[in-house]
């Protein structure tokens, strides 16, 4: 990944005292079914078989690490010295933050030799992400910056002028070689990806290399050498793909009680995102629900809150399905609540006990003061939905605040949410939503801000229209417009846009296409259609028409109308890349 830790000025001392812990884990009884159905058995033979030794040096979401470890029937012991490292049978390290802030930890607290000498030994090993990366000699990132050197190559940037989109996120193939260990059986399926920086195959690190992936060029996706492993992409996030890869690397020994199915995979595929707009409902319960441009009240004499289900049940129930992503809305602004009693954690908590998907959460990432007077930095918020287990958050109206102050003086300030949590986390863990809405005009020089000519005319004939931002839930409209706020949040550390349609939301009549393509083209970062969708064939068309990278659907998966795999199964019978 791309940033330091929010840590990065502490002392190496502190740095491996923060594990992470949420600032409480009160009791919950309305947000869905908490068991555990395993699919896999990997338990270990004793009990020193069944520990494993993490390295987690306190930045971003290591929870879900922990999760899918614990899943399998494993127990952790966190590294708190040097002396872990060498006496641990087995130690996985899933590196998240900067390069250089990782390698100055390592180096601070001796953690590098420590790490050099385990792998040296060959002993059981499994780097994640940056922990693969930081085995390499140096790294272009903040650079350059010395690595752990074990590896010769350097770690650089995706090339973007080539047209692909960085930062690299989604489920990409593999190209496994003979002898890949943890990698059998994994041969054509799609395994997940999100980062921005990567390293380059070559005559002299050739040896190592287990297996390549391609995104504009070929990169290294994993290494093995003995006993050692590391891997570029997140078994964690990769479903029960990623579930056999960690199983087969804690008990090499096991037969897996489930393998991977046939898969075809060959290249990144289109993304299939469910969405879950959760808040609460007249009695106080979490609910998921849907609106009807944006309106999420029964048109009834009680006109309570529509209720279809409760999330951490319908987040398990969507990850069976075959989603590719969850993605949590919290439209309820609980501003009475402490941070560490936010509904919203609670649910991401249990959620990410079971679903090895990424998990997306927005709603309410912004600076707040609660019932006792306690004021909260946006940064403080988003790091808390981290730890509970988010891989990304998702910014709306304090983007737009943002974007307008950076569009009027041309400064970043660096003070905003979207450049304070991009910088301590990374791009890659930081979605805008964009909520827009069309407003016709008969001739495109009316306004400054950018207009297309749109395939469906306004009540007036109008050909032309601009899409008006808004903030708060889409009650307010903003003199800033999709195409300039996409533009701008680029700029500002967004490394992925959510892009809403006001006028589509739950017309199930198809996702604004001329929205899509005019976004999508205008930025190098992912775009995620959304708003819209009533059936597979307009997954396919927003797929063909525009570059959007995924497209995410609510309603239509909620009511069972059209599910996920038959979504899937369209897009398979139409030539485009999905995951099966």
């Amino acid at each position: 990944m791309e940033a330091p830790p929010p840590f990065a000025s502490s002392s190496s001392s502190s740095l491996f005292s923060l594990r992470n812990k949420p600032l409480s884990s009160p009791t919950i009884t309305h947000f869905g079914n908490t068991k555990p159905s395993k699919s896999f058995s990997v338990r270990a033979s004793s009990s020193r078989d069944s520990v494993v030794t993490l390295l987690d040096y306190g930045a971003g979401n290591v929870r879900s690490v922990r999760n899918a470890i614990r899943f399998l029937g494993f127990e952790i012991k966190d590294v708190q010295t040097p002396q872990d490292i060498l006496n641990a049978s087995r130690l996985v390290f899933p590196g998240v933050g900067a390069f250089a802030a990782a390698m100055e930890v390592l180096s601070k607290t001796g953690m590098d030799e420590a790490l050099c000498s385990y792998i040296d030994k060959d002993r059981p090993f499994l780097g994640i992400c940056l922990g693969l990366q930081l085995l390499f000699e140096s790294s272009e990132e903040n650079g350059p910056v010395k690595g752990l050197g074990l590896i010769p190559g350097t770690v650089g940037r995706f090339d973007s002028s080539n047209g692909f989109r960085v930062p690299h996120i989604g489920w990409n193939a593999l190209q496994i070689t003979e002898d890949s260990g943890i990698l059998d059986d994994v041969g054509n399926h799609h395994v997940y990806f999100v980062h921005s920086y990567r390293a380059m195959p070559s005559d002299d690190n050739n040896e190592w290399i287990s297996s390549t992936c391609d995104y504009g060029d070929k990169f290294i996706a994993s290494i093995r050498r003995g006993n050692v492993h590391a891997v570029q992409f997140h078994p964690e996030k990769s479903g029960d793909v990623g579930l056999s890869i960690l199983g087969r690397f804690l008990n090499p020994k096991s037969n897996m009680a489930k393998k991977p199915g046939e898969g075809k995979a060959s290249k990144l595929a289109k993304r299939v995102i469910a969405c879950l707009d959760v808040r609460t409902n007249d009695k106080g319960d979490l609910v998921v629900t849907k609106g009807d441009q944006y309106d999420v009240r029964e048109h009834t004499k009680e006109n309570e809150v529509r209720n279809l289900g409760k999330p951490v049940d319908l987040a398990g129930q969507y990850y069976k399905d075959g989603a590719d992503e969850v993605s949590f809305l919290n439209i309820t602004g609980f501003r009475d609540f402490p941070l560490g009693d936010l509904p919203m954690l609670q649910v991401l908590r249990y959620t990410s006990e079971n679903v090895f998907v990424p998990l997306t959460v927005g709603g309410g990432i912004r600076d707040f003061t609660d019932s006792t007077g306690r004021y909260y930095s946006s940064l403080e918020v988003a790091s808390e939905y981290f730890r509970s287990g988010a891989d990304k958050i998702s910014i709306g109206s304090d983007a737009v605040y943002a974007a307008e102050e950076y569009l009027k003086t041309g400064v970043k300030t660096g003070k905003t949410s979207l450049e304070q949590i991009s910088r301590v986390y990374g791009n890659q863990a930081v979605v805008v939503s964009i909520d827009p809405r069309r407003v016709y005009v008969k001739d495109p020089n009316d306004v400054q801000l950018k207009t297309i000519r749109v395939s469906s005319p306004g009540s007036n004939g109008e050909e032309y229209a601009w899409y008006q931002c808004t903030v708060n839930g889409g009650r307010e409209g903003r003199p800033i417009g999709a195409y300039e706020l996409a533009k701008a949040v680029e700029e500002l550390g967004a490394g992925e846009i959510l892009l809403n349609c006001i006028d589509c939301d739950g017309q199930g009549k198809g996702f604004d296409v001329d929205l899509i393509k005019l976004i999508s083209d205008a930025v190098s970062i992912p775009v995620i259609a959304s708003s819209g969708a009533g059936a597979p064939e307009h997954f396919s068309e927003v797929f063909y028409k525009t570059n959007a990278s995924a497209a995410l659907a609510a309603g239509i998966f909620h009511r069972k109308e059209v599910p996920i795999q038959s979504v899937k199964e369209h897009l398979l019978k139409e030539g485009i890349e999905v995951r099966i």
